[in-house]
């Protein structure tokens, strides 16, 4: 099948696109490189440097590749960042969304995977949390993405548009050559390995009074090569109909279970400072996937939590300083 990966540069993006042509499939790349990197897009693919905000540059490729099915990634991701910025995120990511979703109508490109996020539930009322539960999203990055699915829902409704919203946790791992790499780095397993290579001098944690087994919150973490294998899954099943799914591991740890492991996989000591919780955070956030796994089979590979950290840090090892190496 021939997909054009929005976004193919980044680090979940780069990693499907690996596991996409490890399948067999025909894979084109676009990607503006605004966090996503060159480097990182499987040398298999073929590389489209652009912006989804140019509309004429999706027709043209469009009409050039000729795509069968579309996996779209390419977005703002930080929520702290969307709350500081909302129309950056309220604007960008749903007209840039929309540009390509008019641009697949009308070049006859009916199948699209959504990466969509956990930010849909910033208080949920059941844990763990299944695709029935209320969605409020917790910032205008969680609501954009909430747009793109509604509209999805309507492109279904009316004009038989298949897709999979794949709602997934936090992703973490890496695959032997492609890692996270992210500037500014803001998620706490990169940020610990950047401590234990020395680029940074200590992790902080947001509150140690929760109510959860050590005070610190409790989140679930998902490989990145169990979400590749998730959005492959999707993919091949939209001719039985659009979809919609929560992935993770189905189980939490807290951060400091989390920096615990780190120390004693990178030998480091980690220094961590508590310091007061960030507005907003919810003390347990986990996954329910038995739906996904019920209805395609899928089964994560990578459920340990040392075995997840193990795989990243071999390639942070491997690229101290990211894709510049």
């Amino acid at each position: 099948m021939k997909i054009l990966v929005t976004g193919g540069a980044g680090y979940i993006g780069s990693i499907v696109v690996e596991e996409l042509v490890k399948a067999g499939d025909s894979v084109v790349v676009l990607d503006n490189l605004y966090q996503g990197h060159r480097a990182a897009v499987h040398p298999a693919a073929e590389f489209v440097e652009g912006d989804l905000a140019d509309r004429a540059l999706i027709d043209a490729i469009m009409q050039q590749h000729q795509p069968e099915a579309i996996m779209h990634f390419a977005s703002h991701t930080l929520v702290g960042e969307s709350m500081a910025e909302p129309f950056l995120y309220l604007g960008e990511n749903v007209t840039n969304g929309l540009n390509l979703l008019q641009s697949a109508l009308a070049h006859g490109v009916n199948r699209l995977i959504l990466s969509s996020t956990a930010n849909l539930f910033d208080d949920p009322e059941h844990m763990p949390i299944t695709e029935a539960e209320r969605i409020v999203p917790g910032s205008p990055y969680g609501e954009s993405k909430y747009i793109l699915e509604r509209f999805l829902y309507w492109l279904d409704r009316v004009h038989g548009f298949r897709y999979a919203a794949l709602r997934y946790f936090n992703a973490c791992g890496a695959s032997a050559e492609r890692g996270e790499d992210h500037d500014p780095e803001l998620h706490i397993i990169p940020i610990l390995f950047q401590v234990a290579l020395g680029q940074r001098e200590k992790v902080l944690v947001f509150g140690d009074d929760y109510p959860t087994p050590d005070g610190t919150c409790v989140r679930d973490y998902v490989h990145v090569l169990d979400l590749a294998q998730a959005h492959i899954l999707a993919l091949r099943a939209l001719d039985q109909g659009s979809r919609v799914y929560n992935l993770g591991n189905g189980q939490g740890f807290t951060v400091m279970e989390v920096v615990n492991m780190v120390r004693e996989v990178t030998g480091h000591p980690i220094p961590a400072e508590v310091i007061a919780r960030r507005p907003g955070d919810p003390a347990i956030l986990i996954a329910s996937s038995d739906k996904i796994r019920r209805e395609l089979g899928w089964q994560p590979q990578y459920t340990d939590l040392r075995d997840i950290i193990e795989s990243a840090w071999r390639w942070h090892q491997a690229h101290p300083n990211g894709y510049d190496d």
